[in-house]
């Protein structure tokens, strides 16, 4: 008999046979029902509406449609409000000792289980869409106004004051702001919605007349939402006591996190607070562990740079460097690598600021240079607790440098991450720092540097031509003719793209090359030996493969490169 997961590809093709690829894509990318019916829904290949249809057809639970139905007040007394809203269910009747509960996800057993137990009645399950359960349940307890109603208020508005001279505004009055039910649901719809869209990070930024929201979405931000000036202290206030910041601090950054479950997976939130003129400003990266992949495959590595890549983990010992810009996937890739090493046999220890994503079996340490505990200093404390594999967050200065030069020549194998341009760029760079050439050359096993580009939305893609002129200028005339864009649909709100991918150089160290690095030979020596000897491809030209392959635009070969 067909899985359940199984079942739902089977009804899903059905009504999306043009998606068949996309469709067998995210089947394959799911190990669980629970993952493949969020890729569903997150692509746009499957409604709440169709997924009722689903459950009704498949397991006989009668299908609601709450919004044709009217219900008396006296709906209230048949479940506690913060029941109903916990739960996500609506109260439809109530018959002697049965309860009848309309609910978008009747599969899951232990919350039926836990309102049998707390309303004592037996309960009788119909399916509606999530949507119309919310909005009954709103409609019916009147427990709080939509994001609508929040910037249409007028008299009922929270009192504006001065971010500037927050001195004279009481704590207690700004935790009491926080809690009125429409900061808490803007502040949750601004989340939900964040993830929802598939943003990296949410920025809520204070400006002279207005709090205004984006979100970063495949790296690049989009302008959401704008909240009256006068509900920003309450917002922020929400924000940090959901982070566990300071609530009466204002003058200095803070940094803090919260988790919060959206469908069936939790996701870290990593907040950091910056004062400016205009008050506060937030940026909330979401850490979502699942798109920390099992092996390079997953990654989106084209083929010579992951085989590289792959060659360089099978050493026992030496340093393998990630370089690249802030928000180029340095961390995900290092810690995708990590967690594909993390076995029982292995003592697997990260230094990091902040800890980003929390993996069990993993001894992560979260550096605090205020007391003295540093990236060097962790390092030289790590190195007595008999590692195997160490993470050091960032090289940022000689000392960890010279630290981590020497342990990786004692036998571990260390990962880290450099800012640096490109993968030869590190080794000038390290140089720079006081290495010594001759040490660099023997522990350094790769350089590597990453970019990311979008992908094209696989459900939007249509062929397009490009002139001679531009082939010709990118060193690609003569090849394939057919490439691609996206024209913007639903599925990526007509951004044309949908998702990311790495863009990788590769370096990996041979006895020729570190010969060069003792000598000090120019950056423009070492990569035409490279280029020649060890199948070494600049990040132009692994971007461009991917644009001959269909995977990504030229628009985004000039962005990335």
């Amino acid at each position: 008999m067909a899985s359940l997961k199984e079942r739902i590809k089977e009804f899903v093709l059905e009504n999306k046979k043009g998606d068949k690829d996309l469709i067998e894509e995210s089947f394959s990318l799911s190990e669980t029902f629970e993952q493949f019916l969020f890729r569903l829904k997150e692509r746009g290949l499957l409604t709440d509406e169709k997924y009722c249809s689903f459950i009704s057809s498949e397991f006989g639970f009668p299908y609601f449609d709450l919004s044709r139905l009217k219900f008396s007040k006296s709906n209230t007394e048949i479940i506690p409000q913060d029941l109903a809203y916990k739960y996500k269910v609506f109260p439809v009747s109530k018959i002697k000792n049965i309860i009848t509960l309309s609910s978008a996800d009747p599969l899951d057993i232990m919350v039926l289980d836990d309102l049998k137990v707390r309303l004592s009645s037996d309960i009788d399950i119909v399916v509606s869409p999530r949507r119309q359960v919310m909005q009954a349940l709103d409609k019916l307890y009147k427990s709080g106004e939509s994001f609508s109603v929040l910037q249409n208020e007028d008299e009922e508005d929270i009192e504006e004051k001065d971010l500037i001279q927050s001195e004279s505004v009481s704590g207690y009055d700004i935790v009491s702001e926080s809690r009125k039910p429409p900061i808490v649901r803007v502040v949750d719809l601004i989340i939900t919605e964040g993830l929802t869209r598939r943003a990296s990070d949410i920025h809520i930024e204070p400006e002279e007349d207005r709090l205004k929201v984006r979100y970063r979405i495949d790296g690049v931000l989009h302008e959401v939402f704008v909240l009256p000036k006068k509900n920003q202290n309450a917002v922020i206030a929400r924000l940090k006591i959901m982070s566990g910041l300071n609530i009466t601090e204002f003058r200095v950054p803070q940094d803090g996190r919260f988790k919060v479950r959206l469908e069936d997976k939790e996701v870290d939130f990593r907040v950091s607070s910056l004062p400016t003129k205009y008050g506060e400003k937030f940026v909330l990266r979401a850490l979502d562990k699942a798109n920390l992949s099992i092996g390079l495959e997953k990654l989106g590595f084209s083929d010579t740079p992951r085989r590289l890549f792959a060659k360089a983990l099978e050493s026992p010992f030496g340093i393998i460097l990630v370089t690249g810009p802030t928000g180029s996937g340095k961390s995900t890739t290092l810690y995708s690598v990590i967690n594909h090493l993390n076995t029982p046999e292995r003592n697997i220890i990260t230094i990091e600021d902040p800890v980003e994503y929390q993996i069990e079996g993993i001894t992560q340490i979260q550096v605090k240079p205020d007391i003295g505990l540093t990236f060097a200093g962790s390092l030289r404390a790590v190195l007595r607790q008999s590692p195997d594999i160490i993470m050091v967050g960032e090289i940022r200065d000689s000392e960890t440098a010279d630290i981590a030069i020497k342990a990786s020549l004692t036998g571990e194998l260390l990962f880290s991450t450099l800012h640096t341009n490109d993968s030869i760029g590190a080794i000038t760079r390290l140089i720079d720092m006081g290495i010594e050439p001759f040490l660099l050359a023997s522990s350094l096993v790769i350089t590597s540097a990453q970019r990311l580009c979008r992908r094209i939305c696989q459900r939007c893609k249509i062929p397009y031509e490009v002139s001679d002129k531009v082939l010709e200028n990118l060193g690609i005339q003569g090849k394939s003719k057919k490439f691609y864009t996206g024209k913007g649909c639903g599925l990526c709100r007509n951004t044309g793209y949908l998702g990311r991918e790495a863009v990788l150089e590769v370096l990996l160290i041979d006895d020729i090359i570190k010969e060069m690095i003792t000598k000090q030979s120019g950056e423009e020596e070492i990569a035409e030996y490279a280029r020649k000897n060890l199948e070494f491809q600049t990040l132009r030209e692994d971007v461009l493969d991917k644009f001959l392959r269909g995977v990504t635009t030229l628009e985004e070969v000039f962005r990335v490169t």
